[in-house]
């Protein structure tokens, strides 16, 4: 369904604003609106708060770098790969390099301008409260809960990727300068905490998740002041203003003690592409065997929803970075083809212990799943650069098996379930990205010092195993950390794990020499950690938004 609002419509000097029209929500807005008849009424609000997700949904589906690809590349998992013959911002990013492409200098300004439009909306009702006609005490602090956390969110990811930014808590369009991280961070904790206290525990039920999927909901908000608190504590080295350890511990025991959520038996079935096997049957034909946990299933806190597009109409609200990590130009059962970013790295996949049934559930392993001998697979290999062999499983597309008439069987792109042929495979992806799962919720707590911090790491890493408890290790904070890079890899998590724990220490780990193959010719990759530590973890502003400012805008250390 559509939803567009005039006054949202609003381009913003020197930020820029973009504008998606679907939503995961089922609203269509039946007259045009103005500022000057709108925000009076609770159907007012929840239309703005449609338009609030809609804002943070484009900052992923919208054209643009994105957090997920940013997060992936930056981090020690992946390599910014793509095809031979294209450009190499991508080689910028995961080399902290602008020697790498040297003309690309607004690799991000897409997303910055996405940013602060999903913001601009939060604030327009955030600001407009006071005027809208509230039935009820609950409504009003769900629906403002929500527009602060999103809020809270957009400026979570600007901050780490950026750190210095314009903090911009009002419907304004003055040009300022950039805020000190510090006055950032209490406004990203005061709107989760206003969150966490006015959305109501039970304004959407875990169990009715079916029709509320995607709503931030309480525990999600204290999940996400735990991460808060982990980050800028190690990254800065002292507790952030406002919030201290022991209230991030007890926002997490909150969700736990909630019995909300729980884990999902097997680790595979959390993922589309890692719960679906094809057996060949001997008639010819094939049989699917799907054992996919669902949407919105029972380990799920927190999702970013898109929406199954069929074209090119102007409302693409796909998971666009979903096919630009699947494999290069090749459809392969049960993966759908993309652009083949994101190789992944060998030294990661060596170092899965066996036994972790993470390892198959995550990673292509092109050559053990029998892609490589495949006649095809020269459609990728021939083309893809920085080749490791191994791609991203968990967020890989799917394709499926399809007969013809004439009694054959083909490989076809498949968009969750979807009408083959009706989504064109490029935009329709719309396969949920999980914000926050409840494995992270527990390895959080053991992090802050849960006195369950044992039982909880034992959870995890037990499912991890297929319940062999002779893999339990300590909860230290160590064992947590390394527990974290298996649980959440491809996940966005990796790269600010690293980070927090110093950014000397995320440099030695990400730089690496290594020689790959482009193309089939051999590419040697350096990753120099003085790279990182020169810009501090950070990206590079967009240029084009530091010349528009005039000056006010300053460009990061590095860049």
């Amino acid at each position: 369904m559509k939803f567009k609002l005039n006054i949202l419509a609003l381009g913003l000097f020197s930020l820029g604003l973009a504008s998606c029209t679907d939503s995961f929500l089922d609203v269509e807005s039946k007259t045009e609106s103005s500022t000057g008849n709108y925000y009076k009424t609770e159907s007012d609000a929840y239309r703005a708060l449609v338009g609030c997700y809609d804002g943070w949904q484009c900052t992923t589906s919208s054209e643009g770098v994105g957090f997920y690809l940013a997060s992936e590349m930056m981090a020690d998992e992946c390599y910014g790969a793509t095809g031979v013959a294209d450009g190499r911002n991508y080689q910028v990013i995961d080399r902290f390099d602008q020697a790498q492409s040297s003309s690309d200098l607004n690799l991000y300004e897409t997303d910055w301008k996405n940013y602060y439009a999903a913001v601009y909306r939060c604030n327009e009702l955030i600001s407009r409260a006071d005027g809208i006609n509230w039935t009820s005490e609950a409504t009003k602090g769900t629906y403002l809960g929500e527009a602060h956390a999103i809020r809270a969110l957009c400026y979570f990811d600007m901050v780490r990727l950026w750190e210095n930014i314009p903090l911009l808590d009002t419907p304004t369009t003055d040009n300022i300068a950039q805020a000190a991280p510090d006055e950032v961070y209490r406004l990203i904790i005061s709107d989760l905490k206003y969150a966490a206290e006015n959305i109501p525990a039970n304004a959407y039920p875990k169990a009715q998740a079916a029709s509320n999927d995607g709503h931030i909901t309480k525990y999600a908000a204290e999940a996400l002041l735990a991460r808060v608190y982990l980050f800028y504590s190690g990254y800065y080295g002292k507790e952030p203003a406002d919030l201290t350890k022991a209230e991030a511990l007890a926002a997490v025991e909150d969700v736990i003690a909630s019995e909300e959520f729980d884990l999902v038996e097997e680790f595979k079935n959390l993922w589309p592409a890692a719960s679906v096997t094809w057996t060949a049957n001997a008639d010819g034909s094939y049989t699917k065997t799907d054992t996919y946990a669902g949407r919105g299933n029972v380990e799920t806190v927190l999702a970013q929803k898109f929406n199954y597009t069929s074209d090119y109409n102007g409302n693409a609200d796909g998971n666009r970075w979903q096919v630009m990590i699947a494999p290069r130009n090749l459809i392969t059962v049960p993966y759908g083809q993309g652009w083949g970013a994101c190789t992944v790295s060998p030294k990661l996949v060596n170092s899965y212990q066996s036994g972790d049934t993470r390892a198959a559930a995550s990673i292509i392993d092109y050559t053990s799943e029998g892609i490589a001998d495949r006649d095809n697979f020269s459609l990728l290999y021939n083309d893809q650069r920085e080749y490791t062999g191994y791609g991203i499983k968990k967020y890989a597309p799917l394709a499926i098996w399809q007969q013809a008439d004439d009694g054959t069987w083909s490989e076809v792109n498949e968009v969750m379930g979807k009408e083959i042929g009706a989504g064109e495979y490029q935009i329709s992806q719309y396969q949920d990205f999980v914000v926050v799962r409840y494995s992270d919720v527990l390895l959080m707590a053991a992090e802050l010092g849960s006195p369950n911090a044992q039982a909880y790491l034992d959870a995890v890493r037990d499912r991890a195993f297929g319940g062999d408890t002779g893999k339990r290790v300590t909860a230290t904070k160590e064992n947590i950390l390394k527990e974290r890079m298996y649980e959440f890899a491809f996940e966005g998590l990796r790269y600010w794990d690293l980070l927090r724990q110093g950014v000397d220490v995320a440099a030695a780990e990400i730089a690496e020499t290594r020689t790959l193959l482009s193309g089939g010719v051999e590419d040697v990759v350096t990753i120099q950690g003085s790279k990182i530590t020169a810009t501090r973890g950070l990206c590079q502003i967009p240029y084009n938004q530091i010349n528009l400012s005039n000056g006010v805008l300053k460009q990061n250390a590095g860049w």
